[in-house]
């Protein structure tokens, strides 16, 4: 059985940071939730972090990220490549099926097992099923109207994500940075 539970997107427009996620977990062609939270805070709402994957896996490697945050004083950068590192070389970890984004408003990044750690040039990480609709139409948004809030194109780059891709519903929760 295939576990499929997210679309998520992480936005920095305009000086502003949002995160968007939809509610659907999925086991192979049976919605399993409609309202799950796949989106965090850390660092007293200076962080916003998302995933995409097995839920178990990405709780764990929440934890793992809030710890690295703190061992290098909310150095965004510097704890996502520690974890990266962690995450592809040690055994254990190494079998983890998620994917998660994070940013502090100031960089955003996906962050995979296989030890990327990616800075998108636009400023837009959108991962899971809906990733790529999603991606697509918060591009689409920020062209046809550069003065939207991130808070904005995330919500309605999801609303279209959801429109599009099965596995991504309209139970959307969006996040910003303080």
């Amino acid at each position: 059985m295939k576990t499929r539970s997210t679309t998520i997107i992480g936005i920095i427009h305009n000086g502003k940071a949002a995160m968007a996620g939809d509610g659907q977990v999925s086991l192979d062609d049976t919605v399993i939730k409609s309202k799950a939270t796949k989106i965090r805070t850390m660092l007293e709402g200076k962080v916003l972090t998302g995933f995409a994957g097995t839920a178990a896996d990405a709780l764990a490697l929440f934890e793992l990220f809030e710890k690295k945050l703190g061992e290098f004083s909310g150095n965004l950068q510097r704890a996502s490549i520690e974890l990266a590192k962690e995450w592809r070389t040690d055994r254990i970890l190494r079998q983890l099926q998620a994917v998660i984004a994070v940013t502090d408003g100031k960089h955003i990044f996906l962050i995979s097992g296989t030890g990327d750690v990616i800075e998108p040039d636009d400023g837009i990480v959108a991962i899971g099923s809906g990733g790529p609709f999603a991606l697509a139409a918060a591009r689409a948004l920020i062209y046809a109207n550069p003065k939207m809030t991130a808070e904005k194109v995330a919500q309605k780059a999801l609303e279209i994500a959801a429109e599009i891709c099965i596995y991504t519903n309209s139970n959307i929760s969006v996040v910003t940075i303080k």
